[in-house]
Formats: C-alpha cells, structure tokens, sequence
C-alpha cells in the first residue's frame, strides 16, 4: 500500500475526508479527454488499467482491515467500501475492454499452475536459440557447397567462372553504393556501422 492510501485510512480501515483519491467515473473523465497516437493511446489505456487495478487492490485492502475489526458502527463504511469496489470493477471492465492485449495461453497456464510466467520468456529464447544455431548450420552448410562448387565449376569451365564472379563483384559494388547512398544523413555525414 502506498503513503496516499495510509495517509487516507484511519486505524480501523475508515477513510479519513482528506483522501485525494479521485473517483472512477473522475478518472475515466480525464483520460477520455486526452487523446493521442495509437501507440500513446494503448499506453494510457494500459496504465489507466493498472491504476484501477492497483485502486482495487487498496479498496480491498480496506475491505480487509473494515472486516477484521467489524462491529456495529463500522456497517455504513462497510457497505460504503463495498459499493467502492463495486464501482471500481466495473471501471476496471469498461478500461480494460479499450486494451488488446493478447497473453499466449502458456503463460496463464504457468500461472495457474502457481509458477513463475519468466519460465515461458526463458523457454521461448531458448528456442529461438537453438533455431537460430539450426538456421546458421544450414546456412554455413550452404556457403561451403557454394564454395566446393565454385571451385569444380572453375576446374571445367573457367572463363564462365571469372565472368561469375566479375558480375557477381559488379552487382557487390553497387549494393554497397546503394546502401552508402541510404545511410547519409540530412547533413551529408554518413552512418557509420561499428564492425564487431
């Protein structure tokens, strides 16, 4: 729980009036009234989720501690919490309806298996690791039978091996021209690709 919100509850779960929290229908006001680009927009409405989350999480914090001290008096900020909630549920479904985003079914999987959803990102690179290793064999594979056959192609024919490899120097150049020609800047410097 956050300072704001202890500085907003009392001993026994009562909220004090000087609570600067805003109300769910005050919070969905003020992000309806800035508007962006898409990507600024998922953004917003990503962390407007969050924030209602991390409000519902304080609301039943206060639940909590009204429940575990209840008596008579407590019944009118009890309802009062309860009605809280209510409403910051339902903003919480009407926010998260303007996000998309997609969890892969793995990853609810672990959580519902009560492990740790990193163990997908590791899984996942992994293999995309050894894919990788399998692609740079084929492709090393590849560069060595073009090389052997290069090298048979220039024992039985070759005048069309040297023409190969005078068009295949042209063609080389003038990528490398093009490429130089992408990486100017405004200012005429060039990019400069560190080598590594």
């Amino acid at each position: 729980m956050d300072s704001s919100q202890n500085n907003s509850v009392g001993g026994n779960g009562i909220i004090n009036p000087k609570s600067n929290d805003a109300s769910p229908v005050d919070s969905t006001a003020a992000a309806a009234s800035t508007a962006g680009s898409p990507s600024e927009e998922s953004k917003q409405n990503l962390n407007q989720v969050i924030n209602s989350i991390d409000k519902t999480l304080g609301i039943l914090h206060q639940l909590y501690l009204t429940v575990s001290s209840y008596n008579v008096s407590s019944q009118l900020p009890l309802l009062q919490r309860l009605n809280n909630l209510v409403l910051e549920l339902d903003n919480m479904a009407k926010l998260g309806e303007k996000c998309n985003i997609q969890v892969p079914m793995e990853v609810l999987n672990l959580i519902d298996d009560g492990k740790n959803p990193d163990e997908f990102t590791r899984d996942v690179l992994n293999s995309c690791i050894a894919k990788n290793q399998v692609t740079k064999g084929k492709t090393d594979a590849f560069k060595g039978l073009r090389g052997h056959l290069l090298e048979e192609l220039e024992q039985a024919f070759p005048e069309e091996v040297e023409a190969y490899r005078e068009i295949r120097a042209a063609s080389a150049a003038e990528a490398k021209r093009l490429a130089q020609a992408q990486s100017l800047l405004p200012n005429g410097d060039v990019k400069v690709k560190p080598e590594i």
